[in-house]
């Protein structure tokens, strides 16, 4: 694959307009492939994996320390992230104290996985914390005055919160009024104006220094109880009371399931948090997530993909559409047969997820995808009354995807809408949503951007959606123009080998900021295709040697990607996608997962 500096000349196998509409650029510019070639002769790799590694922006000085990404090199002192010392001491004197602790967290994976690292390492100590996830429907995002009530009731003195306290909010006046001293641990944007507590550790504030913004709150969590732990030993608790000291590393599994679920950068310390909880995940340890992981069929070593596609959702389901808290007991628990009667429930609101999101995602597209393909608008907004709230996201997410535009759905419930919105990169959805709420279009609105959360006045939709355009039109028209799909190298059927996949394990994991390797197949014959599940079209594909490699098009049996695979039974395509071990009943086999596609003759 040779270089220029003329993006279109760079378009791999002359494709210039996949079936997806994308361009197909090589990923490497010219002085990343230099960069390639002196890893694969300093590491003594394969070009192929040493081009994979030089296009996620690693320098030929660090490819080894990135190949072993380890805690003791990647992870920082946590006492750089600023108000650190403040929140480990507090806590500290309240754990020394006897005092009750309360803890407030955000309704998802990260807020559940954060809430049970705390819980677990607060029990280790002796602590019985009361732990407290609001309805995603009924309370809404963040503390709320009532929950700091019943925590006062109770008798707490110290409320932590994870994911979630960054803005100033009503629930910190009653903690203030009730006698609640305030640790926030969270990792949101974060603007000037921050609430007054005892602690607020967030690496996205804006006099934080640390260079941490990239960590999810279950790896902000995860920092917190290092420095508490430390804390702790330096004040003599362990001596003095004979408590064991507990052993950190044990909980790195709920730290990468957190990390990969809330699709933060896999990154620097994130990158280490993923690899080693993953091999912790692998032992099992974890009553809970055992259940769940059997409850899921997942067959073979944990991966990202598991964590991100089939346990993260299963978890997510009871904040969606169950009860908040049932991700959250279910990795706490250390009895077998509460976690598997947890899992089962979890597995049965999942299921009740996807019917949910399936049938308004129907909807929705039904009322967008004329204004959508006809160009009539940059930005979506699809609304519906009676649409369930806790799918919204999914919804957007998927209308995001299947348009190439930043999308918004909105359930609305009588003259009140609450909706979530995916952008595309190059497109700031959360500064827009920011100043439609400062301008009074919203009731209210946040996130950052790639995501927003948003609540509406059904009288201002329309509003709404004019402003969007004209907020957003134009970046949004620049981003589809400029979509490419970026690909690493080239292969064959022949040549995807499951020792290929092993080795490229060793650069993952792969996941936001850190993307999975896409590869190109020259002109291969489709052999087999036909529509399977929900919406997929599994195939085979062959190269010219012979060699035949089996494929999934995921959710792509209505789109360009399926009807091309399934019109060209018996023909050629071009094809796009990544590679992967599938293990199955103790085999090893390579799976192709199948992004694209475009046509030989046409380029």
């Amino acid at each position: 694959m040779g270089f220029s500096d003329d993006p279109e000349s760079r378009a791999v196998l002359g494709v210039t307009r996949s079936v997806g509409g994308r361009v197909w650029r090589e990923r490497l510019d010219a002085p990343a492939a230099l960069a390639a070639e002196t890893i694969a002769q300093r590491q003594g790799l394969p070009d192929i994996i040493a081009r994979v590694i030089a296009g996620r922006g690693v320098t030929p000085d660090a490819a080894e320390g990135f190949l072993e990404p380890r805690l003791k090199t990647l992870m920082c002192d946590p006492s750089v992230l600023t108000d650190m010392d403040a929140a480990a001491a507090r806590i500290a004197d309240a754990v020394m104290a006897g005092e009750r602790i309360a803890v407030f967290a955000d309704y998802d994976v990260d807020g559940a996985t954060s809430s049970a690292l705390l819980a677990r390492f607060l029990r280790s100590l002796g602590t019985d914390p009361l732990i407290r996830i609001p309805d995603r429907i009924a309370e809404g995002y963040g503390p709320n005055p009532e929950a700091v009530s019943e925590f006062a009731d109770a008798g707490a003195k110290l409320l932590v919160t994870v994911d979630c306290g960054t803005s100033p909010c009503a629930a910190f006046e009653e903690a203030a009024k009730r006698g609640l001293d305030v640790v926030v641990l969270d990792h949101h944007q974060a603007g000037l104006d921050l609430p007054e507590v005892a602690a607020l550790v967030n690496p996205n504030r804006q006099d934080d220094l640390s260079g941490e913004g990239h960590l999810a709150a279950v790896g902000v969590t995860f920092l917190a109880v290092v420095a508490i732990n430390r804390e702790l030993r330096r004040r003599g608790f362990y001596a003095r009371t004979g408590t064991p000291e507990p052993d950190l590393i044990s909980w790195l599994d709920l730290v990468a399931l957190g990390t990969v679920a809330d699709v933060v950068p896999l990154k620097g310390l994130n990158r280490a948090f993923v690899v080693q909880g993953l091999d912790i995940l692998r032992r099992r340890g974890n009553v809970g997530l055992a259940a769940l992981a059997d409850i899921a069929r997942l067959s073979g070593p944990p991966s990202p993909y598991h964590l991100g596609f089939l346990l993260g959702p299963r978890i997510n389901a009871g904040g969606r559409i169950g009860d908040a808290e049932m991700g959250m007991r279910l990795l706490t628990s250390d009895d077998a047969a509460e976690a598997a009667d947890i899992a089962r429930q979890l597995d049965t609101l999942n299921a009740e997820r996807q019917a949910l999101e399936a049938e308004t995602l129907t909807a929705a597209d039904a009322q967008v995808a004329v204004v959508a393909s006809g160009g009539n608008r940059q930005v979506i907004v699809a609304h519906g009354e009676g649409w369930h709230a806790g799918v919204v996201g999914l919804v957007a997410s998927r209308l995001k995807e299947r348009y190439r535009r930043p999308a918004f759905a909105i359930a609305f419930s009588g003259d009140t809408g609450t909706g979530s919105g995916r952008s595309v990169s190059g497109v700031d959805l959360g500064a827009a949503v920011r100043k439609a709420a400062a301008e009074g279009i919203l009731v209210k609105g946040g996130g950052h951007a790639m995501a927003a959360g948003l609540t509406l006045s059904k009288n201002r939709l329309e509003d709404f959606e004019a402003f969007l355009e004209e907020a957003l039109g134009e970046a949004a028209m620049a981003a589809r123009a400029n979509d490419a799909l970026s690909i690493d190298g080239a292969l064959t059927a022949g040549g995807a080998t499951t020792e290929l996949c092993e080795m490229l394990e060793k650069a993952g994991p792969f996941g936001a900021g850190h993307p999975q390797p896409v590869f190109a197949f020259p002109a291969h014959r489709v052999t087999y295709a036909e529509p399977v599940g929900n919406g997929h079209v599994r195939c085979t594909i062959a190269g010219s040697g012979g060699v035949s490699l089996k494929g999934i098009a995921f959710r792509a049996a209505e789109e360009p990607l399926g009807q091309a695979l399934l019109g060209a039974r018996g023909g050629s395509l071009h094809l796009a996608g990544s590679i992967g071990l599938d293990h199955w009943r103790g085999q090893k086999k390579v799976q192709l997962r199948l992004i694209d596609a475009a046509d030989p003759l046409k380029g």
